[in-house]
């Protein structure tokens, strides 16, 4: 009976937990926005940044991550270094909801079931699924066409450590090349509106993540039992 018990002590863990340490946290940082309309900076944090994330540890090298990220991204042309962007003197503002799902891969073994100090850098990848206004540009003015929806790669590198046997603390910086040329209002979407459209409408946006992750981990370690 009681290594029948013992038995079950060790595949409880993988029934609940599949044996793997989960990460649940916070993102706050800043964006910022790469396109037609503004400054062409890639990493220029201007607007607040936050949300949450999951992430679901596989293995000491690899994570299936999960997230949702919210910002207001913003241009104006008379913060760009291009001439012509600074006569032209157009400027937006549009809300970026993200929703994220990819794989992050770990430069060095990131144990969670080791609680001695470790430091990695990171990269993480997968597909961004986003809501935003569809805006356009008359009269030097922006306005807003209607709610809009598009796909972006994101593109992160971060470094990493757990600070405590249970605290995670990261920071990253993560460019997203998207679906759309108009987060920006220069390329709008409704035909009616094509008129108003400018820039290089063969390039299509950018937007920039840059800030601290906070993730708490839990789950069992695995039960190792002797035969």
């Amino acid at each position: 009976m009681k290594k029948i018990f013992n038995l079950l002590l060790c595949f409880f863990p993988f029934i609940t937990l599949n044996a793997q340490i989960n990460e649940i946290g916070v993102f706050l940082g800043g964006s910022n926005f790469v396109g037609d309309v503004g400054s062409t900076t890639y990493i220029n944090p201007d607007k607040l940044a936050f949300g949450v994330l999951y992430k679901w540890n596989k293995s000491p090298r690899h994570a299936y991550r999960f997230s949702y990220t919210q910002s207001t991204v913003a241009g104006n042309d008379k913060d760009s270094d291009e001439s012509g962007r600074n006569k032209r003197g157009y400027s937006f503002e549009n809300k970026i909801k993200e929703f994220s799902a990819g794989i992050e891969f770990n430069f060095f073994d990131f144990n969670l079931h080791d609680y001695h100090t470790k430091v990695t850098p990171y990269i993480y990848t997968g597909i961004s699924a986003f809501f935003y206004d569809d805006l356009y540009i008359s009269g030097g003015v922006t306005r807003k066409d209607k709610d809009a929806g598009s796909f972006a790669i994101p593109m992160t590198l971060g470094i990493k450590s757990n600070i405590t046997p249970h605290f995670v603390i990261g920071a990253e910086v993560g460019a997203r090349y998207t679906f759309t040329d108009n987060i920006d209002g220069s390329n709008p979407s409704n035909s009616n509106l094509s008129n108003l459209r400018f820039g290089n409408l063969n390039n299509n946006d950018w937007y920039v993540f840059s800030g601290i992750t906070l993730t708490y981990t839990f789950g069992q370690k695995p039960c190792y039992c002797a035969e």
